[in-house]
Parts: structure tokens; sequence; C-alpha cells
């Protein structure tokens, strides 16, 4: 049963990877609301983190002292990969960037494959706790997506390119989940930990990537919009809590 939840959600999640196609319908929409889906994901993540997986681990060691190690393990971690994995990010030249759409491609691969271990450990922990992990991983995907199907069209893809390459980046989802079934399954000790180094990986995404992109609002209506988004991200992970 565990396994069809982790396939259901991984699935689910990759599905998201074909958000960009609402770029054909209502690119203008979508581009102002962009910040607003940011914001709203940036409080889903710490939220996650800070009310479900941490307090969650912490009673599966009975309380240890050493267990933060693994949360600053994982922070550090997810700096490191986005290190050698997102510097094209930063994008804008005028050089051919062909090359470029294949590294966001293979970057969103091995992020994609991350998040399905980090379902499949949640699953594994309890029912609440996936759904939970899943949620703030969507949130987390779908302006992701909609960023990185921009930039393979501006990267030299066709639209429809853009969605299926992208789809098969999701889809490392679902091996990740269905590798950390089988892998954590023999280590069900491991669990706790890992989930605290998820922990570390959305504090991260969530203060050096998406809180730094939406601090500057234009104006203050925006400002109050991001700050409301951002405490209904995590307004959401607290009605969820147990």
């Amino acid at each position: 049963m565990t396994l069809i939840e982790i396939l259901v959600a991984t699935i689910v999640v990759s599905l998201i990877s074909l958000v960009g196609v609402l770029f054909t319908l209502r690119e203008q929409w979508l581009t102002k609301a962009l910040s607003t889906l940011v914001a709203i994901a940036a409080g889903a993540l710490m939220g996650a983190a800070f009310l479900h997986l941490i307090p969650e681990a912490i009673a599966q060691t009975d309380n240890r002292p050493d267990i933060f190690v693994y949360l600053l393990l994982g922070f550090v971690f997810f700096f490191i990969l986005e290190q050698f994995l997102h510097w094209h990010h930063q994008h804008g030249t005028e050089q051919k960037i062909q090359p470029f759409s294949y590294l966001i491609l293979v970057s969103d691969a091995v992020h994609n494959f991350f998040d399905g271990l980090a379902i499949a450990a949640s699953f594994m922990i309890s029912l609440p706790a996936g759904i939970i992990t899943t949620l703030a991983v969507a949130l987390h995907e779908i302006p992701q997506e909609f960023g990185d199907f921009a930039v393979l069209v501006y990267g030299g893809f066709s639209r429809k390119q853009a969605l299926i390459f992208n789809f098969l980046s999701g889809i490392t989802a679902v091996i990740g989940g269905i590798t950390g079934y089988y892998a954590f399954s023999l280590m069900q000790a491991s669990i706790p930990y890992l989930m605290l180094f998820v922990s570390g990986g959305f504090i991260y995404i969530a203060a050096a990537d998406l809180i730094p992109s939406i601090k500057h609002g234009a104006g203050l209506r925006q400002t109050i919009i991001t700050l409301v988004a951002f405490s209904a991200g995590i307004v959401l992970m607290l009605v969820m809590k147990e």
C-alpha cells in the first residue's frame, strides 16, 4: 500500500512539469501571478519543515541532541548541489544558449529524483507526513516549472519540445520514489535522519532561492500580496498539522 501511495504522489508531482502549457493560454496573467505562487511555495516549504518534518523526526529519534547535524547537512548539501547544477539560472546573455537548455533539464532531473526520495521517506513514516511533503514539493514545483518552460523556449526549444523534455525530467521523481521505497525498507532506522536532511533542503530552497526573489516587492500593494501569500503557505501547513 505504501508503494502505491508513493507512486501516486510522485506521478502527480511529475505531471506538474506539464503546467507550462498554460503559458500558451494566459501567459500575461501567469507572469503576473508567478511572484504570488513563489511566495506561497516559500511559506509552504518553511511550514512543512518546521511544523511537520522536523518535529516528526525528533519524535522518531527520542530527542537525540545530535540529530540537528543532519538538518545542517541537508542545508549545506542543497547549497552545494545548487552551485554545481543551477549556475545556469544566471542567464540573459547574448550567447547561444542551447547547451544551457540541456543543463536545466539535467538539473531538474536530479532535483526531481531527490524530491522522489523525500516523498518516499515521508510516506514510510506516515500517510500524513507523506501528504504534507508531497504538497510542499508540488507547491514549490509549480512556479519552478513555469520558469523552466519559459527558459527552455528561450533556449531554442519549441513549446511542444519544451513540454515533452520537461516532463521527461519530471519523471525522475517517480524513479526516486521507487528507489527510496526499496532502499529505505532496508534502512528503516535512517528515515528520521533523512527527514531532517530533507528539511534542511526545504529551508535552503525557501530561504536562499524563493524568498530573495520576492522580498523586493514592486510597491506597497505587491509587498502586501507577497506577505499574505507567504503567510498563507505557512497557515496551510499549520491547518494540516495533526
